[in-house]
C-alpha cells in the first residue's frame, strides 16, 4: 500500500466527515423552530419565569451559542469547532458540553457493541460454513435453521420479545438498568457479575438478530468456493479434511465477510443505539432520547455527527486491514 493511496482515502474520510457536518448544521437552520425558545418556553411554563426574564435568558444563551453572528461566520467557527472535536453545550444539562456526554455514555455501547458485533460474526460465519460444508454431520447444518428464522425479527422487536418473556413472564433476568439499584460502582467481582446479568438480554437482542444474515451469506459463500480450483487440489493431494475445512475453505470464504462487516456497521450501531433505549443503558441511545425528548437540539445533532465520523473511521480503517488479510490484493 502506497503513500498515495493512504492518503486519497484520508481525504474521502476528510471529505465525508466535512459533508456530514455540512447537513448537520444547515438542517437544524432552515427550519423556522428556534431550539433555545422552544426549550426556555418549555421551563417557563412548569417554573413560572416572568416573560421579560425569559426573553433575557434567550438572549444570553442565543449570544452564548454565537446564534446572533451571521450564518456564514456561524459555518466556519462550527467548522472549526469540529476540527477540534467540539460539539457544542447542552441545553438541558448545561454548561456540560455534548463531548462530555458523549464521554460518558460511550464505553456503555462500545462494550455493548463489541461483544455482540464479534459473537455474531463469529458464531455466524462458523455455522454458515459449516453448512455448506458437504463433510459436516447433518445435525451441525439443522443448528443453523432456527438462526436463519430470526433473521426477520429486527432487533428492537427482538428485544422486546425477551423484555418480555424472559424478564418480565419468567423473571431469570432484570427488565433493565445498567446495573441493580442499590449496587455501588465500584472494581469489584460483586459488581462486574450484577453488570453482566444486566448486559444479557440487550445483548441477544442484536446477537440473535444478527447472527442469520452471517449464516446466510457465509453458507453461499461455501458453496462457491468449493469448486475453486485450489480446494479440489487439497482434496486431491489427500490433506486432512480439518486442514482443508480452515485452510483452504473457511479463510477464503472469510475475505467477503469483511467487506460485508463494514458495510453493516451502520445498521449495527443504529439497531444498537435504539436497544439501548428498551432496556434504559446509560449508553449513547438513551442519551440520544433523553434530548429528543428534551429538545435538547446540540445534542441530537453531536451525537448523529460523532456516529457518522466513527462508522467512516471504521470503514476507512477496515479497507487500510483488507489487504493485510488477503496477500493477493495490492493497491497499485
Amino acid at each position: 500500500m502506497n503513500i498515495r493511496l493512504i492518503v486519497k482515502r484520508l481525504l474521502f474520510l476528510f471529505l465525508v466527515v466535512w459533508a456530514a457536518s455540512t447537513i448537520v448544521f444547515f438542517i437544524p437552520r432552515l427550519s423556522p423552530r428556534n431550539a433555545i425558545r422552544e426549550r426556555f418556553a418549555e421551563l417557563a411554563r412548569m417554573g413560572g419565569f416572568s416573560p421579560g426574564d425569559l426573553e433575557k435568558i434567550i438572549a444570553s444563551y442565543t449570544q452564548q451559542f454565537g446564534l446572533d453572528k451571521p450564518l456564514w461566520e456561524q459555518y466556519f467557527s462550527y467548522l472549526g469547532n469540529i476540527l477540534r472535536l467540539d460539539f457544542g453545550y447542552s441545553l438541558q444539562r448545561y454548561p456540560s458540553t455534548v463531548v462530555d456526554l458523549i464521554m460518558q455514555s460511550i464505553p456503555w455501547t462500545l462494550g455493548l457493541l463489541l461483544v455482540t458485533t464479534i459473537v455474531s460474526f463469529v458464531i455466524g460465519n462458523l455455522l454458515g460454513a459449516i453448512a455448506a460444508w458437504p463433510r459436516a454431520p447433518r445435525w451441525t447444518r439443522a443448528v443453523a435453521t432456527p438462526f436463519v428464522l430470526l433473521t426477520g425479527v429486527p432487533p428492537v422487536i427482538m428485544g422486546v420479545l425477551l423484555l418480555f418473556f424472559v424478564g418480565f413472564r419468567l423473571k431469570l433476568l432484570p427488565l433493565g438498568g445498567a446495573y441493580s439499584i442499590g449496587i455501588v460502582p465500584e472494581w469489584s467481582l460483586t459488581f462486574a457479575l450484577d453488570m453482566l446479568k444486566h448486559q444479557i438480554l440487550p445483548a441477544l437482542s442484536l446477537i440473535l438478530g444478527s447472527v442469520g444474515g452471517w449464516v446466510l451469506s457465509m453458507r453461499g459463500m461455501g458453496i462457491t468456493i468449493q469448486g475453486e480450483d485450489y480446494v479440489n487440489f487439497a482434496e486431491h493431494k489427500g490433506l486432512n479434511g480439518r486442514v482443508i475445512f480452515r485452510d483452504y475453505y473457511l479463510r477464503n470464504a472469510l475475505l467477503p465477510q469483511v467487506t460485508g462487516f463494514a458495510l453493516a456497521l451502520g445498521t449495527v450501531v443504529t439497531s444498537a443505539i435504539v436497544v439501548e433505549g428498551i432496556f434504559g443503558l446509560p449508553g449513547i441511545g438513551t442519551t440520544l432520547n433523553n434530548a429528543i425528548r428534551a429538545n435538547d437540539f446540540p445534542v441530537i445533532y453531536g451525537i448523529v455527527l460523532f456516529i457518522t465520523i466513527a462508522i467512516a473511521a471504521l470503514m476507512t480503517l477496515l479497507e487500510f486491514i483488507y489487504p493485510l488479510l488477503d496477500p493477493r490484493i495490492r493497491h497499485e
